[in-house]
């Protein structure tokens, strides 16, 4: 009953524009993500041009013009998203209500710290709109799927990361003491970093050993490396086949309370804040 009541709170005009902004199964909702993902776009390449030295001494104040009108389109339509929803903190705290805020903050920030206005790139993150226009949203729940999957291998990846980084440094110190600094090897860090690179199969070359001890350790390490790749790509694949098996069909609606996405094709109710949908 108290949910339904915080449903029922919505004026007639915010649950129109929530109908236009955050539903893609209506037509005007389409419309407005192809708008919304084209204009994202744009201003992602204004920003882009706005970085290469020549085109900015020629066209900077047009892309500087074009910058901030794509901010103040950005603003007006985050407070729109943000009055549209029964719930505006559940929204702004929400993983595109932090992107939406990101992609316009850098601008006005610009104004105290020149050069920020680059971070607008971040703008490129809202294009994961698309798979809601294009009615790719299942595709969502497999995401969903992937994240799961992920949480559940996270504490063997983490046992596994703890014990390469307890490698890297046994090896790192064994390499220090075998090449000297006469070799590069000056510190105990600098044995270590070149373990790191050498066991994840970068292979820089900016330092490595001169000594035959110390090229019999390098070919164990990479002879390691190769092995080593191999166990998290074993712990993750069992796990995700695990998740895709009880894999499920997920709607494009959004929670009008909370704006939350991804609900199954048969809710009635927001799984996060219990609204009505």
């Amino acid at each position: 009953m108290n949910d339904n009541r915080k449903n029922q709170s919505l004026e007639p005009w915010q649950r129109r524009i929530h109908v236009l902004i955050f539903e893609a199964d209506t037509r005007a909702g389409k419309i407005f993500d192809l708008l919304l993902i084209t204009s994202i776009v744009l201003s992602v390449i204004a920003v882009m041009l706005d970085s290469v030295t020549s085109v900015q001494a020629v066209y900077g104040d047009q892309l500087r013009a074009i910058e901030w009108f794509f901010t103040i389109l950005f603003t007006v339509e985050y407070v729109f998203r943000l009055v549209s929803v029964g719930r505006p903190i559940k929204y702004a705290t929400s993983f595109f209500g932090i992107v939406d805020l990101l992609a316009i903050l850098p601008t006005f920030l610009s104004l105290i710290l020149p050069g920020s206005q680059y971070l607008l790139v971040i703008r490129v993150l809202r294009v994961l709109r698309v798979f809601r226009v294009l009615k790719l949203v299942k595709y969502l729940g497999e995401a969903d799927l992937l994240l799961q999957a992920l949480r559940a291998s996270l504490h063997k990846l983490a046992v596994f990361l703890f014990t390469v980084f307890i490698l890297t440094i046994v090896l790192g110190s064994a390499m220090y003491l075998i090449e000297g600094e006469e070799n590069g090897f000056t510190s105990i860090p600098r044995g270590i970093y070149w373990a790191i690179v050498t066991m994840t199969t970068v292979g820089y070359g900016d330092i490595s050993p001169q000594t035959t001890c110390g090229q019999i350790l390098a070919a164990l390490v990479m002879i390691l490396g190769y092995s080593i790749i191999a166990i998290p790509t074993g712990i993750a694949t069992v796990e995700f086949s695990h998740a895709f098996g009880i894999g499920r069909e997920v709607s494009a609606q959004a929670c009008p309370q909370c704006s939350l996405e991804g609900h199954d094709t048969s809710a009635k109710f927001c799984k996060h804040c219990g609204s009505k949908l």
